[in-house]
């Protein structure tokens, strides 16, 4: 028993669980800014995002198993239904019941946004699945990270944001400055996927699955990462400027932790990169987390 409950705790990839979590923590540090926050959105919408990414990750186990891109031994972490420890189905009902079970959760938001909360509810559940699934799985055509950066970014921002602010100023827009930290929190989340790719790329090459490792090369996607990381900061230098100038320090700690990781990315190799992996992602957490904080110091 203990066994199998590990194997679905290591489907569930709790170590890139933070990127979930980055969004709405962004999107709530924007909505104390301008005085729209609302903590039982904020639960409700981290919730949700969690709970979807975690169906999203089922749904990878299962249909890569099923496409035969998996194989026993892999140089990442441990795939429960490839080694044969998940059988096949039970990971395919895992992940409709976990998005039946997001879904519910995303109805208790319809109170505070609207009822086109449905609508974008849909569009975040097709985009669960598709990053896997369906006659284009965009993870195997090299547009994962687009995909993450849309579904981690922008969506979860915005949308945590607006859910917010709607309750308070009906009929508002979405400021840029919001915006801005939608793409930034995106470019990180499509950093953790760079890592994963970055070490698969033979495994990926070999098996044919196509990814931007795999399309444009190691270095090419190393040298995004760095970018990326360097980008975030920049989108977001005005929300930065705009608090106490000690909290500046958030964004240089980031930066020096975010070189370093690019760095060991290229001394590390295999397996020695999936500690790198959860790193990213808890760096994201951190710099989401740490923008929060600073609108909220006195």
């Amino acid at each position: 028993m203990g066994n199998i409950i590990k194997c679905w705790i290591e489907a569930m990839r709790l170590r890139t669980l933070p990127v979930s979590l980055a969004g709405v923590t962004a999107a709530a540090g924007y909505a104390v800014m301008y005085s729209v926050v609302n903590w039982t959105v904020v639960a409700l919408c981290a919730s949700f995002a969690v709970l979807a990414q975690i169906a999203s990750n089922f749904a990878n186990e299962y249909y890569d198993y099923k496409d035969g891109l998996d194989k026993p031994g892999r140089v990442g972490p441990r795939r429960g239904v490839t080694e044969g420890d998940i059988p096949p189905r039970a990971m395919k009902i895992a992940t409709f019941v976990t998005l039946g079970i997001a879904a519910a959760v995303g109805c208790c938001l319809i109170p505070y946004g609207g009822w086109q909360l449905v609508a974008a509810g849909v569009i975040i559940v097709l985009g669960a699945l598709s990053y896997s699934a369906g006659p284009y799985p965009l993870s195997r055509h090299a547009l994962g990270e687009v995909a993450v950066f849309f579904f981690f970014g922008l969506v979860p921002v915005s949308l945590s944001f607006y859910v917010q602010m709607v309750s308070w100023l009906p009929g508002g827009s979405i400021p840029g400055e919001v915006w801005c930290g939608a793409a930034a929190i995106g470019l990180l989340g499509a950093n953790i996927l760079i890592v994963n790719n970055y070490r698969d790329v033979e495994d990926d090459r070999e098996s044919g699955k196509i990814t931007l490792a795999v399309k444009w090369g190691r270095h090419a996607v190393r040298t995004i990462y760095l970018i990326n990381g360097i980008a975030a900061v920049i989108l977001m230098i005005p929300s930065w400027l705009a608090q106490s100038a000690w909290t500046l320090v958030f964004p240089f700690l980031f930066l020096v932790s975010h070189l370093s990781l690019w760095w060991k990315m290229e001394v590390l190799n295999g397996s020695a990169l999936n500690p790198l992996l959860g790193k990213t992602a808890l760096l994201m957490f951190f710099y989401s987390v740490s923008f929060l904080l600073a609108v909220l110091a006195p």
